[in-house]
């Protein structure tokens, strides 16, 4: 579904607001859901889902593999199942994954183990350009086939594997790539196991868990062991997907960083592996409040209250990375706008994202006059407690990165200083109600 190209403009401060707001669901579970749906044996129902370009790509992606999708209005998708191994392609055809990641290796895992799948992989012109080496090894070991062979970016030909074999695993910080070993064992001879020293986000698992024929958890040492067990099957899903702690994480520091502001957001998700800011962020000040927690069949979930209020310089080490990467432009906004010297570390995979965040946001942040240095590995930022908004400018060429757009915004909003962001529609991959929220909470800004 394309959408029309257009710049932002923000060009006046945001006025103090206390607002209830409702953010966009979550995205990794919507796109886990239909994938996972469409393996599974029966009707999933699952309610509330993100309605984005990345989760239309995923419909568009599974209807071109033979799965039958009905929307039902207002967020209500019905899946219904083929079971494990029985996706078909017709024969060289081809699948766009849009802007989104999560799609791109999942599916990947799912069809690298599917009989008889040849088909093209491509995306956007971001997603191409984002290295897939780690992915197209691992499902080798499957015996999955990619062509041109040595090419480690999209477009790729995947040939499936003939006779998939379950593997072992030692899984790094990407939930990705340990969620599409995971899809690839499902259907695979035997069992898959992955050893997990660094937890990463685990909706893959939750989701699976329902089915407790496939998978397996053990815990040692704290070290997590994940057993899967290939060609049973699995259950449909029926949940209600709660919203994106990462979307929300943007109206949150809003409220932070512009006085005399408070925002109430209802329903989110708290997964524990995907709330590192808010946590970092409690650590360092931040007046964040969890109430009416419950778990919603899946996932974790509460409301959150957040009230404006002075932070101290962030010193985020790595370990905080896994349960917070969607976030750290965001907070490296916050640490601008913070006096005193941030530090993150344990950042070099943000290099591989939509665009390279690290020079991304070292750019716009120079812009306004905020010291950046960085190594490939960590960030430092000289905070300033003020800063003075005349002929500086804020400008955003096409990146094809939602994260960098969307936090230039909440930057132009809390200081004032004009931003002129190119190519904003892609925030759609992720936010389709971003800007809506944003005229909300009061802020003002152009379409062009």
């Amino acid at each position: 579904m394309a959408i029309k190209s257009f710049s932002l403009i923000v060009k006046k401060p945001i006025k103090d607001f206390k607002k209830k707001i409702k953010a966009d669901s979550d995205k990794s579970l919507s796109i886990r859901s239909f994938l996972i749906g469409a393996i599974s044996q029966d009707i999933s129902k699952i309610r509330n889902v993100l309605e984005s370009e990345d989760v239309f790509s995923t419909i568009e992606c599974l209807k071109k593999l033979g799965v039958k999708i009905i929307n039902r209005g207002k967020g209500e998708y019905h899946i219904y199942g083929k079971g494990l191994g029985s996706l078909f392609a017709n024969k060289n055809a081809a699948l766009n994954c849009g802007n989104s990641g999560t799609l791109a290796r999942l599916l990947i895992g799912i069809l690298s183990t599917t009989p008889n799948i040849n088909v093209k992989i491509y995306g956007d012109k971001s997603l191409n350009n984002r290295s897939m080496e780690k992915l197209f090894k691992l499902m080798e070991n499957f015996g999955a086939e990619f062509l041109p062979h040595n090419k480690t970016k999209f477009p790729i030909n995947l040939n499936s594997s003939s006779l998939p074999i379950g593997i072992d695993y030692a899984a790094g910080s990407s939930a990705q790539l340990k969620s599409a070993v995971i899809l690839a064992g499902l259907n695979s001879f035997g069992c898959t196991n992955i050893l997990e020293k660094q937890k990463s986000r685990n909706h893959t698992e939750n989701i699976l868990a329902k089915s407790s024929n496939v998978i397996k958890f053990k815990k040692k040492n704290n070290t997590n062991f994940i057993t899967i067990y290939g060609k049973k099957y699995l259950d449909a899903i029926k949940f209600s997907v709660p919203s994106d702690p990462s979307n929300a994480a943007f109206y949150v520091a809003l409220t932070l960083l512009k006085k005399k502001s408070s925002i109430r957001i209802n329903n989110l998700n708290l997964n524990e592996s995907r709330i590192g800011f808010y946590s970092l962020m409690k650590k360092h000040g931040a007046k964040i409040k969890f109430i009416n927690l419950k778990k919603n069949n899946i996932e974790k979930v509460g409301d959150l209250i957040v009230k404006s209020c002075k932070i101290k310089p962030i010193r985020a080490s790595k370990e905080y990375y896994v349960s917070s990467t969607d976030e750290y432009p965001i907070m490296f906004v916050i640490a601008a706008l913070t006096k005193g010297i941030s530090v993150f570390k344990g950042i070099s995979d943000l290099a591989n994202k939509e665009s390279n965040r690290i020079n991304e946001m070292k750019k716009i942040l120079k812009q306004i006059g905020v010291k950046c240095v960085t190594k490939k590995d960590e960030m430092k930022i000289y905070g300033l407690k003020e800063i003075k908004n005349q002929k500086k400018i804020i400008k955003v060429p096409n990146l094809g990165d939602h994260r960098i757009c969307m936090s230039a915004v909440i930057l132009s909003l809390v200081t004032g200083i004009k931003a002129e962001i190119k190519n904003f529609e892609t925030v759609a991959t992720s936010s389709p109600s971003f800007l809506n929220i944003i005229k909300k909470l009061g802020g003002k800004f152009e379409i062009r």
